[in-house]
């Protein structure tokens, strides 16, 4: 049979995206890919032996997750397994209990002509738009296309959540911005577009961060909230907040060339927490500043984002709920995948036990920052500022410098180290046992990954080694201004 691997883990199985097995039961089949992969036990599995809690897997096309005695579930050659780790009939309209729908303009009546000729939307579903009020969190590669098409379609009140600033590595796929923008508030650049766009809506702008103070304040007066975030602890403070506020939650997600969409906390149906119950580890999905995504990726899904927004409004058609809609631009396939409500959720279950925000930080494992400063260690791995390694340089030293990013990523820029992507790391060591008693300093974009492979160094029993914060980009920015920055 066929086990699919998602990109994030693909770097634990030689990056194949699919592995094949001979297994009689869902259990063989795991204990066989770890044994084909062993690096890959521990992102699946916690020390009990059990699925960890943010990872799904599908048999088919059905969710097994809940299933008692799942490992023991029979399968054949053709069935297939797929592992979904965190990276998404007709129903009630979402202003349905509108008592008044405004009146069309005469010139509303001819923009959206188009719309008034669809029975299923006519003259009283574009009223209908006109009294809806949506909440778009973010206005980066999601929030873009949702936001513009939003506005087109007539959406009558758009709140806008923001609080960043442009910059030109954004405009390779944050269409709602152009060159004359960067550096300027996002949130002033998207209202403007979206006034340039349809001068009927009303826009109601948040320049601020969503915080576990505010998120209530802020979505309380808006019928549907469009999820356009890039990190796990505001996709779980906003999943977490909907269901809090009884709001429908239009997801999307992106990551490299795959995406993802549903509709979390409507009525009866399942909430992000019922999917994944708990984030992954700090780290192990990159960001798309670390991984990349496909610029036109996130206008595929936010284009999903507000098609399913407009069908709650209009309550037409099938909406994503208790679906999860997989988006592969690579081989432009679109699969759909059945979600059931978790009745021990957390927050949507029967008993809930998160009745109010808390900290999401926290509860994704991120630390809080003392200070700008570069720390001098962390997590036990001695950390060197830019400044430091220029003044090594300078003075004559000559440090092993070790790139741990991908090829195509030292193509663009690089310092001259020597190039040994993270991925490879465990399986090429023996290409630094000559370097083992020099100092060593590992660099990737960020420092992320560089740290991951700072560990995985000194578990070798390499000892000289240290970690340059804030990796190339902060060399780019600090030491060598002359080198591009990504």
């Amino acid at each position: 049979m066929k086990i699919f691997i998602p990109t994030p883990l693909r770097a634990y199985t030689d990056k194949k995206d699919t592995v094949d097995v001979a297994a009689a039961t869902v259990g063989d089949a795991f204990a066989q890919l770890t044994t084909l992969h062993p690096e890959l036990r521990p992102q699946l599995f916690n020390i009990e032996g059990k699925l960890r809690s943010f990872v799904n897997v599908y048999l088919n096309d059905d969710d097994i997750r809940y299933l008692d005695q799942k490992e023991a579930t029979h399968v054949s050659d053709s069935d297939t397994l797929t592992i979904i780790p965190s990276i998404a009939g007709g129903s009630a309209s979402a202003v349905a209990e509108l008592a008044e729908l405004p009146t069309l303009s005469n010139d509303e009546i001819a923009r959206y002509s188009r719309h008034l000729l669809l029975p299923e939307v006519g003259l009283e579903g574009q009223r209908k738009l006109k009294a809806a009020r949506v909440l778009c969190v973010g206005t980066g590669g999601l929030g873009s296309p949702l936001a513009l098409y939003l506005a087109a379609a007539g959406i009558g009140t758009l709140g806008l959540v923001d609080f960043d600033v442009v910059d030109a590595s954004n405009l390779q796929r944050q269409i709602i911005h152009s060159t004359k923008d960067v550096g300027r508030p996002k949130i002033d650049s998207a209202e403007e577009k979206l006034k340039g766009l349809n001068p009927h809506m009303n826009i109601i702008k948040f320049e601020t961060m969503l915080t576990s103070a505010n998120a209530l304040e802020i979505m309380k007066d808006f019928d549907v909230i469009a999820d356009g975030t890039d990190n796990f602890q505001t996709r779980y403070l906003v999943n977490d907040a909907c269901v809090l506020l009884g709001k429908p939650n239009a997801y999307g997600s992106i990551f490299r060339f795959e995406g993802q969409a549903s509709v979390f906390g409507a009525k009866d149906g399942p909430c992000y927490r019922c999917l994944y119950p708990e984030p992954p580890p700090p780290g192990l999905v990159p960001s798309c500043a670390e991984g990349g995504v496909l610029g036109i990726l996130p206008g595929l899904v936010g284009i999903i984002q507000a098609t399913e927004t407009i069908k709650l409004i209009l309550g037409i058609g099938e909406p994503l709920i208790g679906r999860l809609l997989l988006v592969d631009a690579l081989g432009m396939n679109f699969r759909t995948l059945k979600l059931r409500k978790n009745k021990d959720c957390p927050v949507c279950g029967t008993h809930p036990t998160v009745t109010e925000l808390i900290d999401y930080d926290q509860f994704c494992g991120i630390l809080p920052k003392v200070d700008e400063a570069p720390v001098a260690v962390k997590d036990g791995i001695s950390q060197l500022s830019v400044e430091q390694l220029k003044q090594k340089l300078d003075a004559g030293e000559r440090p092993f410098i070790l790139d741990v990013r991908e090829p195509h990523e030292f193509q663009i820029v690089n310092m001259g180290g020597y190039l040994l992507p993270l991925g490879e790391v465990v399986a090429r060591l023996v290409e630094l046992e000559e370097h083992r008693e020099r100092e060593i300093v590992i660099h990737c974009k960020t420092g992320r990954r560089s740290q991951d492979a700072a560990h995985i160094l000194r578990e070798a029993g390499f000892s000289n080694i240290h970690n340059l914060a804030g990796g190339i980009q902060a060399w780019a920015e600090k030491i060598d201004t002359s080198l591009p920055k990504y």
